[in-house]
């Protein structure tokens, strides 16, 4: 299959730039933590050179070659779910189990996990028919699977990948044709859950209450979100300049991670945030015309499944940072 080139630049454009960032940062921290100034980004340099060459094999291999073994791909992130939460296994990292620790560096298996059913439901929608329009018979039984896979996740707990995992499949149902009754019961259904989540977790239950009025609690919930629109806001229209950023000095936490889009706003300003929403708008672009012209059922919602978890990520990840949605977690 030929490669297109313009989805190719954009991922290439938004890794390279995502190294810069990175190095922004994160180059305080690192300098305080490990007098090392490039430790983030060489770590960074090394996923992203690693990237390129499991993109460069991953693209050799038929895709068929997961049509088939589908079943033992999903089986081995499944065993990978329950390893993970095994004391002594798998790791705790700000206060969640869900990692496995190699040295200094981490794999998390929910990504794999998200892969692997992706891969499971585009092959089960390929050849189910009409099924997919029948409750029972057609939805139910991807559903329990998908259940099982978000259990285990927030046995962890990650509220948000569980999350990202739930949508993701349900796009691949919505393409696929599935009634849309189930989708609004599924929606009532998903928000009494959800809300349910909440109740039962104290600490979301205070980053839901953070999120209503973060100056309630200035000082400990509310912190986060408030040093991320301190930083989102001075940026003005073309930003202060790159490493001319404030928050970075240990004000905002996790500002090479998830809070990476605060410091990009402050440093590049409202056209910054307007370059990196584009990018991501002609990934999803080009992504949706890759799967539009695909050859069969499988390929296609396995296309779209993919293209769909990566923009929901980055999606409720914006969200979050510029404070239209609560924390995850």
């Amino acid at each position: 299959m030929k490669m297109d080139k313009i989805l190719l630049f954009t991922v290439i454009v938004l890794a390279i730039f995502g190294l810069f960032m990175i190095y922004s940062s994160s180059s305080i921290w690192a300098d305080y933590k490990f007098h090392d100034s490039f430790h983030y980004v060489k770590y960074q340099g090394v996923f992203f050179l690693l990237g390129l060459f499991i993109m460069i094999i991953v693209s050799k291999i038929p895709y068929r070659f997961y049509y088939q073994f589908s079943n033992l791909i999903l089986f081995f992130s499944f065993l990978l779910l329950v390893l993970v939460l095994i004391p002594g296994i798998g790791s705790v990292r700000n206060g969640s189990r869900s990692w496995f620790g190699i040295g200094s560096f981490g794999i998390q298996p929910s990504e794999a996990a998200k892969i692997s059913l992706i891969i499971f439901t585009s092959k089960y929608l390929s050849f189910s028919g009409d099924y997919i329009k029948k409750f029972w018979k057609g939805i139910v039984p991807v559903l329990c699977i998908v259940l099982i896979f978000f259990g285990l996740i927030m046995l962890q707990p990650d509220l948000g990948t569980g999350m990202i995992l739930v949508i993701s499949i349900l796009s691949i149902l919505f393409i696929a044709g599935a009634d849309l009754r189930f989708f609004i019961g599924g929606g009532i259904f998903g928000i009494i859950g959800v809300i349910a989540l909440i109740v039962i977790a104290p600490y979301r239950m205070k980053r839901i209450t953070s999120f209503m009025n973060p100056w309630n609690d200035a000082l400990g919930t509310g912190f986060q979100m408030i040093q991320s629109l301190y930083a989102i806001g001075p940026g003005g229209l073309l930003g202060n300049g790159y490493l001319n950023s404030v928050q970075k000095h240990f004000y905002l936490p996790e500002p090479q991670t998830d809070f990476i889009f605060s410091i990009i706003a402050e440093e590049f300003g409202v056209m910054g945030a307007i370059f990196i929403v584009s990018l991501f708008v002609l990934l999803f672009y080009r992504g949706v015309m890759i799967a539009n012209h695909t050859n069969d059922l499988f390929s296609k919602y396995l296309s779209f499944g993919i293209l769909f978890q990566i923009i929901f990520q980055a999606i409720m990840n914006l969200m979050v940072v510029v404070g239209l949605i609560p924390i995850t977690g």
